[in-house]
Formats: C-alpha cells, sequence, structure tokens
C-alpha cells in the first residue's frame, strides 16, 4: 500500500512545522510549499497545485495571525487573506477529490461573554470581542465551509473534513515582533529585552487580569493528527451536522499577570512589572471545554511550566541578539 500524500499548508508556520515534525515520523509523504512556490492566496495557482499533486489529505493551518495590536491595526489584511486561502484550498482540496482535511481554527471564534468554560455549542450566541472580530468571522467561515462540504458531499462523495479549535497556542516557531505577537513570545521578547539592556522594568499592556488557556504546540499538533485519523463512527458520537468542530486546551487557566510572573522567573529578569492600564485587555476569560476531546480520548502531554520553558530555550537558541 503506498504512503498517503498528505499537503500541510502553512509549514513554517509554528502549528504547521509543529505538524512537520510529528508527521515526518510516520509512513506518510509530506507535500509542503513555501510562499514562493505556492500563492495560496492564488485561486488559480491552488487550482493548479490541487490538479497537479494528487492529494489525500490536507492539514490547514495556514493563517494570518497576531495579538490584540495586529488585528486591531490590520483588520482587512486579517479577513480577507484568511478567507481567501481557506476558499481556496477547501474549495479546489473538493475539486481535486481530497477526502480528509483538517481545519486548524481559534478560540476567538466564540463570543466575547461566553459562558466559561466555552463548549462548541457557544459558536454564533452572541457578539464577537471587537480587536479580533476579523480573524474570528473568517475562522468561523472555514468551521461552516467543512460542515456545509460535508453536509453536501458526505455521504455521495465521501468527504470527512474536520475542524480543531485550539486554545492560545505557543512555542517554537513563535512570531516574537514585540508588536504584533501574541501573549506568551510577546512577554518572552519583552523580558528577555530588559534582561539584556539592564532595564528596570517591563510593561505589559492591560491591567492582567484577563485569564487565558495556554497550550504548547506540539500538543495541538499530536491532538490534530489524532482527530484527523481517528475513526469516523467513533468521531461523529462527538458531533452533530451543524455543530462539528472539536475544542483543544489545556485545562489549565492561569491570568495574565500570573504567566508573566512565570516568564519573568524563567528568563531570569529581576525588575519591576508595570501595567499600562490605557491599553485593552481583550476578552476577560477564554477557557474551552474539553469535554468532546477527552471523550475522543486524547489530552495534552505538556505543562504549561514545561512548554514555556522549551519554548524560551528556543528563543534563546534562534532569535535572541546577544
Amino acid at each position: 500500500m503506498s504512503k498517503p500524500k498528505i499537503f500541510i499548508a502553512g509549514h513554517r508556520g509554528m502549528v504547521g512545522s509543529a505538524l512537520v515534525r510529528l508527521l515526518q515520523t510516520q509512513e506518510a509523504e509530506l507535500i509542503t510549499k513555501g510562499k514562493k512556490e505556492l500563492n495560496l492566496l492564488s485561486q488559480k495557482d491552488v487550482q493548479n497545485f490541487f490538479k497537479h499533486e494528487k492529494i489525500d489529505q490536507v492539514y490547514l493551518a495556514a493563517a494570518k495571525v497576531g495579538g490584540i495590536h495586529a488585528n486591531d491595526t490590520y483588520p482587512a489584511e486579517f479577513i480577507y487573506e484568511n478567507l481567501t486561502v481557506q476558499c481556496n484550498v477547501i474549495h479546489n482540496a473538493f475539486l481535486s477529490g481530497v477526502k480528509k482535511l483538517l481545519f486548524l481554527g481559534s478560540s476567538c471564534i466564540y463570543p466575547k461573554n461566553a459562558k466559561q468554560p466555552m463548549k462548541e455549542e457557544e459558536l454564533l450566541t452572541g457578539k464577537l470581542e471587537l480587536t479580533n472580530e476579523p480573524y474570528a468571522i473568517a475562522k468561523i467561515a472555514g468551521i461552516k465551509m467543512c460542515e456545509s462540504y460535508n453536509r453536501q458531499y458526505g455521504i455521495s462523495q465521501g468527504i470527512d473534513y474536520r475542524c480543531i479549535m485550539p486554545t492560545n497556542l505557543y512555542g517554537p516557531g513563535d512570531n516574537y515582533h514585540p508588536e504584533n505577537s501574541h501573549v506568551i513570545p510577546g512577554l518572552i521578547y519583552r523580558f528577555h529585552e530588559a534582561k539584556i539592556k539592564n532595564l528596570a522594568s517591563v510593561t505589559i499592556w492591560g491591567t492582567g487580569t484577563p485569564k487565558r488557556e495556554f497550550l504548547y504546540v506540539d500538543d495541538i499538533a499530536r491532538a490534530s493528527i489524532y482527530l484527523m485519523n481517528i475513526d469516523k463512527k467513533i468521531f461523529n458520537e462527538q458531533i452533530s451536522t451543524v455543530c462539528s468542530h472539536i475544542n483543544v486546551g489545556s485545562g489549565e487557566e492561569l491570568s495574565i499577570k500570573e504567566v508573566a510572573e512565570i516568564i519573568k522567573e524563567i528568563v531570569g529578569f529581576n525588575g519591576k512589572t508595570n501595567f499600562d492600564l490605557s491599553k485593552p485587555d481583550g476578552s476577560p476569560r477564554k477557557f474551552l471545554d474539553n469535554e468532546r476531546m477527552n471523550n475522543l480520548g486524547f489530552k495534552p502531554e505538556i505543562s504549561l511550566k514545561q512548554g514555556l520553558f522549551k519554548t524560551y530555550q528556543n528563543y534563546v537558541e534562534f532569535n535572541a541578539n546577544f
């Protein structure tokens, strides 16, 4: 039996590169394309790619991502690029006969004031957090696109497109931009820079009181591969045709202030931590209900402290300038 051909869209991103690392240990032929080789924003290029390669499975991890500042500054790019990439990949995968696809979403799909912990059924029950609404709407569209293809073509053409919704992710390959990064890489960057420059303090956006759940990137890669390959009958027991996405979180919730203190200790910064109350906090809580994924037999392996230590080691090795 020939090895399945697996296309990882977004293989150079944090999640995509973790998927590559894990899938390389399995019996599969991995297909990856850089931006110069394949422009996912081009419908024609994506169509030609799928016609030529004859892909068996797709992991759709390609996305334009960023923290509060980036989402608030570039809303047009966030909604246009993510919608376009999703539509191009999902539709052309279907046209070329791809039966199995996994779409990676985000916990920001849920309403700002969703009941905590957030069950999958909370989707579309209220208003989104305004700072990342364009990105969230794109991700919601991706979920509904997969659901719609399953509903229309699941039986007649054997389409099985699944959606996984991770909590806040971090780890090797993250974006450490001083303004456009997510909270953990942003904190690592600030504390490290303060340490090597002997600064007296580090300033963090907001009050530090919002609570967040974080998952190490290798755990979401494991969860994605697990969910892609679990028996369809078992998978279908946990979903419905109009609510088919699955949450994946760590099950641990900490305030931004608590996370900052852990990172401060790991980095070895001895100065003060200040909070800029003029900056936005984002959602007060974003804690996922993991019942469905637990029922499917998956649990994460890496604790927050373990993951942060690994992440900082990677940052120092590959990103820091001494």
